[in-house]
């Protein structure tokens, strides 16, 4: 596996999200098949997992702890705090005794004594950025994490709170769908010499060949979190959905899957880009993985990008309520 650095640490330049192997996408795996494919991501070279306290409201902690704790010393572990569940509702809180609290509850979780990145998963807007900082500049004083991270701010935040403590990685959705990045915090994580994580590098699916029509999204579970994104719905959704038999194309002409000419473009954005796919099934993991290894035509890359962007996708990203929690620049 190609690597990457992740901040102070070189990783598999392609990374494992944890996140729907117990949250968001609707019914999660049984644990025997999520165990299997975390197993299966360290076979194949992966050495960055990523995982978070919101994430079943814990379940993902405790699930990457007991089935990677024994094999603790071959991959970077990452976590995020400032957004967790109580009382059974997502909750932000940025204050620094949860952020220290809710690190001790992590470690307990993870089966570890330090994490190596942790980021603070939103900011909370009630707490100057500084505070926040200063907490987990406290934590990796103590021992309990080796670097921080920062999770949708934008590059004015970034650099405020760098100004406090070190900031060694950002995560940002990012995809051909999804540019916002591009606007300020890419160029500001290259400038400060912070790694830039892109989640959702696969556009929820969309970039995964995993739907086609309007029923096949209307099918997704109850619980999905995509239901509540207006990109997946209605007129929007149609508009979105026009754009994929070219976009097929282009992945055809590049003889690969469409996910991975998504994965390959990103990784051709800088360097210091480091997808973190997110999959419950074996044979996607090891599609994903194998992007890595790819060598495609830059101006195929390049026409990618112009068929799925920010002027052709159609709606935003977040849900009202949801888009007054992030900090990210918006066009």
């Amino acid at each position: 596996m190609h690597q990457r650095n992740l901040g102070p640490f070189p990783v598999s330049a392609i990374g494992l999200g944890c996140m729907n192997l117990s949250h968001a996408y609707g019914v999660p795996p049984a644990p025997e098949a999520a165990e299997k494919v975390l197993l299966r991501a360290l076979d194949l070279g992966v050495t960055h997992f990523d995982t978070a306290a919101l994430y079943g409201f814990g379940a993902n902690e405790t699930l990457v702890g007991r089935v990677l704790s024994p094999y603790r010393s071959r991959f970077t572990l990452a976590s995020k705090c400032g957004m967790t569940g109580v009382d059974g509702k997502r909750v932000i809180d940025g204050r620094p005794e949860t952020i220290k609290r809710t690190c001790d509850e992590a470690l307990a979780r993870l089966r570890t004594d330090v994490i190596d990145l942790y980021y603070l998963h939103r900011w909370d807007k009630k707490v100057p950025i500084e505070d926040s900082m200063g907490a987990m500049a406290e934590l990796v004083a103590a021992g309990k994490i080796r670097a921080v991270g920062l999770s949708e701010v934008s590059a004015d935040t970034l650099r405020r709170a760098h100004a406090v403590h070190p900031v060694a990685a950002v995560q940002t959705e990012y995809s051909l769908w999804t540019r916002n990045a591009e606007i300020a915090v890419l160029d500001a994580c290259r400038e400060l010499g912070a790694a830039f994580v892109a989640f959702s590098p696969v556009a929820r699916g969309y970039l995964a060949d995993a739907f086609h029509t309007v029923e096949d999204v209307a099918a997704f579970d109850a619980k999905d979190i995509r239901r509540a994104m207006p990109r997946f719905q209605g007129d929007n959704l149609v508009a979105n959905l026009k754009l994929l038999d070219d976009y097929r194309a282009r992945a055809r002409e590049a003889g690969c899957t469409p996910a991975q000419l998504a994965l390959a473009w990103l990784l051709a954005q800088g360097g210091h880009v480091l997808p973190i796919p997110g999959t419950t099934r074996i044979d996607h993991l090891e599609e994903n993985l194998a992007a890595a290894d790819l060598k495609l035509d830059p101006t195929l890359l390049a026409r990618a990008g112009e068929l799925v962007s920010q002027r052709t996708v159609t709606g935003p990203r977040y849900n009202a309520p949801t888009q007054t929690e992030i900090d990210t620049e918006e066009f």
